[in-house]
């Protein structure tokens, strides 16, 4: 499998690749849900932004969370009613920070995402695997806190290029391939693997979200 450092690189690549090809009357577009596609390349170059934050701020050993307890912790349960209402308040503030990370890229959105990516990359590929991040579910190494990355890039990247009919580059293939590996994992802890296996191979089982 090719390296988290690599794979988070060349998601990083692609998704600046899909930025650079947006004209000016398309940022206004609908992109995902109520986001516009500036708020969307907004919400996604937080995915990237983040890693920078968390690192400033990481210190000491790092708890035993892995990629599949952060997105356990954050998100909760989508299928439990008794957590819908956290969840809503969740998504209602991701809107909005999307919304507000949108207005961020200024005048040149693109060049913004270009540099962001350059500048965060190279400090992935300078810092240790295995240093500390404070993240919001608790104190991460760097490897593992790419592959939650990784997945946000792929997944939003797609989001990109559907809102704006265009085909996804070979390059975000790595970033896919560990995205399926991660959303596996996710739903074996949610003891949704059987109808995952199900749902993909052509069987009429609905599938609940897993995220």
């Amino acid at each position: 499998m090719t390296d988290v450092k690599e794979t988070f690189g060349l998601a990083a690549a692609a998704f600046v690749d899909a930025v650079a090809g947006i004209r000016h009357q398309e940022w206004d577009k609908p992109g995902l849900g109520e986001w516009d596609v500036r708020s969307l390349v907004g919400h996604t170059v937080r995915a990237v932004l983040t890693i920078e934050t968390y690192l400033a701020t990481g210190t000491g050993a790092c708890d035993r969370i892995d990629p599949v307890d952060y997105y356990l912790a954050l998100l909760g349960d989508p299928s439990d009613p008794a957590d819908a209402e956290r969840r809503s308040a969740l998504h209602a503030a991701v809107a909005e920070r999307g919304r507000r990370a949108g207005a961020d890229l200024g005048v040149d959105p693109a060049g913004y995402v270009a540099e962001t990516a350059r500048r965060v990359v190279a400090l992935v590929d300078n810092t240790p695997a295995d240093a500390p991040l404070a993240t919001p579910a608790g104190t991460m190494a760097l490897e593992d806190y790419l592959q939650t990355r990784i997945l946000e890039l792929a997944v939003h990247t797609l989001d990109l290029y559907r809102a704006l009919h265009s085909e996804p580059v070979p390059q975000l293939d790595p970033a896919i391939a560990l995205t399926w590996q991660l959303l596996g994992r996710i739903a074996n802890r949610r003891q949704l693997q059987t109808d995952l296996v199900l749902s993909i191979t052509g069987r009429t089982v609905p599938l609940p979200p897993v995220l």
